[in-house]
């Protein structure tokens, strides 16, 4: 089954019969794989002032007219007030055909969803909630491209479909457009010379950053000539076999592996995984550099995609404050702030992780790297209210904590959870101290977050002075319209002399 879009140039009237004199189309035929004039069976559906074609393709023929059930008159400006019922339809790959004093022109039409007013994508947004939607014109599969209308037909754009989830569509393209080997060669392209544009290193990059490189749900980040790949929406992961032949042979990947374990996943209908789409298995373990530290990544075993590309240029900037001082990296994943920290100089530092993997990895990092780590396997949190008790003192406090909320409703209690950690690590600050911290759930906005750590102040009698705002990485493009975009947001603060 198949829809089409009929947009009528001039204003006519069906006979008596509901016969038109000559109606014909312009419909490559090629779309249909056929090399003849054919003949379909309609149906002629009134959404949104326009009229929708519902084609069951039957057989080839020659027919000139087009046999509708009842009777309607198009309005002066090509409107339709009223028209349902049965019509066989002739469709010529021609250009235009003019007869009786007007002409119809169809194009090929995806299932569409009409969109209420005042949705979030009229003012810029790519996302559209089940809420939002007004009516839904044919019966879209999950993960289908589908076209997004206005009240009055109007295109909005494409997007991939899921019923499933409660944001149904996600538009990526203002025009008609499908998910092709074109397009994903083309979008896949110019993100990553979006990032050879921002100086990002060839050796360690996010090449794609889902909604913000025009693909909604996927996310390639790449290690040398390994590429790791998360497919989080529908649309995407039946993709996934184009999507890994665009990195094999446009980009020359000698590694494809897909971490699909992320938990969002489920949101989406679909099942979490890890595997290794092309190339060897055994060569998984990829040594790279980054922000001058030297790594080895595990994209199979490792966390999520390998390693935290976000935070790169954080490192550096929280590392540069760091000389001389005593450092403790709470939540320090594989030690990256931890090693920037002492190779900049800091007089000793610690490094608190609760995975024991990942404890081992930190360890192996600082050996790599020539840092001197002390590396702590506990709880943060509980780390913090002991050492707070005993009265523990640090120059450099760093929280880069796992997201505390992945839903909006959440959120308060997220909020109580950063404000614990900043109230404990202010306590134990030294005068002049320096507390680098950050949020990474798009749900707690910078404001919520400052706020946070103004309300920990307050408590813990201490007044900070803003040393400077961070965000993500340059490979991590925002777009101001779709704020989840800038998930990552950091502050460094320095804790004045008591007042």
């Amino acid at each position: 089954m198949g829809w089409y879009h009929c947009d009528v140039d001039v204003a006519g009237t069906f006979g008596p019969h509901g016969n038109l004199p000559l109606c014909s189309c312009d419909i490559p035929v090629a779309w249909v794989g056929l090399t003849a004039t054919w003949t379909s069976q309609l149906r002629l559906v009134l959404m949104a002032n326009y009229l929708y074609v519902d084609a069951t393709f039957l057989s080839h023929g020659l027919r000139s007219h087009c046999d509708v059930d009842v009777a309607a008159t198009f309005g002066p400006h090509g409107k339709l007030p009223f028209c349902g019922g049965v019509a066989i339809f002739a469709i010529r790959k021609i250009s235009a055909v003019t007869g009786a004093g007007f002409s119809v022109a169809c194009e090929a039409f995806m299932s569409a969803l009409i969109i209420k007013p005042r949705s979030r994508i009229f003012h810029g947004h790519d996302w559209v909630y089940r809420a939002e939607v007004a009516s839904l014109v044919g019966e879209p599969e999950d993960g289908s491209v589908v076209s997004l209308r206005d009240q009055r037909g109007r295109i909005l754009g494409s997007a991939i479909y899921n019923g499933q989830s409660q944001i149904v569509a996600r538009r990526f393209s203002r025009h008609r457009q499908v998910l092709d080997a074109d397009f994903f060669e083309r979008r896949i392209g110019q993100a990553n010379a979006l990032r050879d544009r921002r100086g990002v290193s060839q050796e360690a990059r996010r090449v794609v950053w889902s909604e913000a490189d025009g693909l909604p749900g996927l996310i390639i980040d790449k290690y040398r000539k390994t590429y790791v790949v998360q497919t989080l929406t529908l649309a995407m992961d039946q993709a996934i076999e184009t999507i890994k032949d665009v990195l094999v042979q446009v980009l020359q990947a000698d590694l494809v592996v897909a971490r699909n374990d992320a938990p969002v996943r489920k949101a989406e209908g679909m099942e979490t995984s890890i595997s290794v789409l092309h190339g060897d298995e055994s060569q998984a373990r990829t040594p790279v550099e980054i922000g001058g530290m030297q790594f080895e990544i595990d994209p199979v075993g490792g966390q999520k995609t390998g390693f935290y590309l976000d935070q790169v240029a954080n490192y550096a900037e929280v590392a540069r404050h760091a000389g001389g001082r005593t450092v403790l990296d709470c939540f320090t994943n594989q030690g990256a702030f931890a090693i920037a920290c002492s190779l900049a100089g800091a007089a000793s530092v610690r490094a608190v992780e609760i995975g024991e993997d990942a404890c081992a990895l930190t360890r192996q990092n600082a050996e790599r790297n020539g840092a001197t780590v002390e590396v702590i396997h506990t709880n943060a949190f509980d780390f913090l209210k002991q050492a707070e008790a005993e009265g523990a003192k640090y120059d450099m406090i760093i929280l880069d904590p796992p997201t505390f909320t992945r839903t909006k409703g959440k959120q308060a209690d997220a909020i109580r959870g950063y404000k614990e950690l900043h109230l404990r690590a202010l306590k134990m600050l030294e005068s002049n101290g320096m507390l680098a911290t950050f949020c990474c759930s798009h749900h707690v906005s910078s404001e919520m977050f400052l706020e946070s750590v103004v309300a920990a102040s307050v408590d813990a009698h201490r007044s900070v002075t803003l040393v400077t705002r961070m965000g993500a990485s340059p490979d991590h493009p925002v777009l101001p319209h779709i704020p989840e975009t800038e998930y990552l947001k950091g502050f460094l603060f320095e804790a004045l002399p008591g007042r």
